[in-house]
């Protein structure tokens, strides 16, 4: 039944976000769910509430729902609509409610299976994947790759997160190089310490090439 449950939330996610070009596509979606299963089996979380929330995780965020509390309505009608039970529901409400970054001011996950989708949604933030869906998402939102007359921001609310004017550059010092840190499990702060060195180096030859030192 569970598996059921699974193969139908995953074709709905599917084809809601099947035209996404912010890298909230249903390949993220992908790559969460199989990190959230492999952090789950080293962390001896649920699988089916954390792969549940890992698949429905961004069909509530506002960037694509409009609102959170619009896109947690859809959620919760979807869940419903395939007979979830009721602790499931509330448990995956409460994960994805909780887990978004939302300019560094996101609550504390309480359960363990928060903290594993959390940190595989995380994960996919930074390393390779990290820094192409940086660059897609400024290319969505009509940013610059870089200018230096942008100053990064050191602190911000979750409104001037969404909306203030940044660049794919600075989104690396305002979010990528702090989720190393911000990971819950043991696991995946191993996962996070080799894609957090690869933004690093990333960066570095990236300023060498902007002033044309290489």
């Amino acid at each position: 039944m569970k598996e059921k449950m699974i193969e139908q939330t995953e074709t709905f996610v599917k084809d809601k976000l099947k035209d996404d070009s912010s890298g909230h596509d249903w390949y993220h979606i992908y790559r969460v769910k199989k990190l959230a299963l492999n952090i789950a089996e080293k962390e001896g979380a649920d699988s089916f509430v954390c792969v549940m929330a890992a698949l429905l995780h961004d069909i509530a965020d506002e960037k694509i729902a409009g609102t959170e509390e619009e896109g947690l309505r859809e959620v919760r009608n979807w869940l419903e609509s395939i007979f979830v039970e009721e602790p499931y529901i509330k448990h995956i409400l409460s994960i994805i409610s909780s887990m978004s970054f939302k300019g560094g001011s996101g609550v504390e996950m309480e359960s363990i299976e928060g903290k594993v989708v959390q940190d595989a949604d995380r994960l996919d933030a930074i390393g390779a994947i990290g820094i192409g869906r940086t660059f897609a998402y400024s290319g969505a939102k009509g940013q610059l790759m870089y200018d230096p007359e942008i100053p990064v921001r050191e602190t911000m609310t979750k409104e001037q997160y969404r909306n203030q004017k940044s660049t794919a550059i600075n989104h690396f010092y305002e979010k990528l190089l702090k989720l190393k840190h911000g990971m819950n499990t043991p696991y995946a702060k191993k996962l996070a310490n080799d894609r957090h060195a690869f933004l690093e180096n990333f960066l570095e030859q990236f300023f060498e090439e902007w002033e044309g030192r290489k």
